[in-house]
């Protein structure tokens, strides 16, 4: 998923999207009301895209945890974020079997699901185009390098005149 522009405000309810930095101070727009503040150097700002869940092996970005709950649900809707803690722990481990359940709590569960089921509502769950190429084959022979070379820069076509 694209989470790249998405934020959470420690203390502010819901998600935000970047609009532009200021001075002392970034502005943002809240998802669903499209209300624009600004979060100041004190609010802890987070954006979605360096948030990670702990496993047992590594871990595992939030954006790949959107994934797979999307290939769960269907593209569908998840589970309510409000429903008990055993249901959620449950659900949770359905979807990433290998979570640290020592290290990931209740509430972190519930914000993701919260999180997923918001920007479900906003039709916000667009799977990464570059994640979705490095799924692909990879290349084989001529073909594989010819892909990799950076494509040459274009001259200025400028009017300079020489005296």
């Amino acid at each position: 998923m694209v989470l790249k522009d998405i934020l959470s405000i420690s203390g502010q309810p819901g998600l935000y999207k970047f609009i532009a930095q200021g001075k002392n101070a970034i502005v943002v727009e809240h998802l669903e009301t499209k209300k624009r503040s600004s979060a100041f150097g004190s609010a802890k700002v987070s954006s979605l895209e360096e948030i990670s869940v702990f496993t047992q092996d590594e871990d595992l970005p939030l954006g790949k945890v959107f994934d797979m709950i999307y290939e769960k649900e269907n593209s569908g809707a998840t589970i309510d974020f409000k429903s008990n803690p055993e249901k959620l722990k449950a659900y949770f481990g359905e979807v990433i079997p290998g979570y640290d359940r020592d290290r990931v709590y209740n509430s972190d569960i519930r914000k993701i699901l919260q999180w997923y089921n918001i920007l479900h509502t906003l039709n916000l769950l667009v799977p990464d185009p570059q994640e979705s190429e490095d799924e692909k084959e990879p290349e084989s022979g001529e073909e594989a390098k010819s892909a990799k070379k950076t494509p040459a820069r274009k001259k200025p076509s400028g009017t300079a005149k020489a005296d």
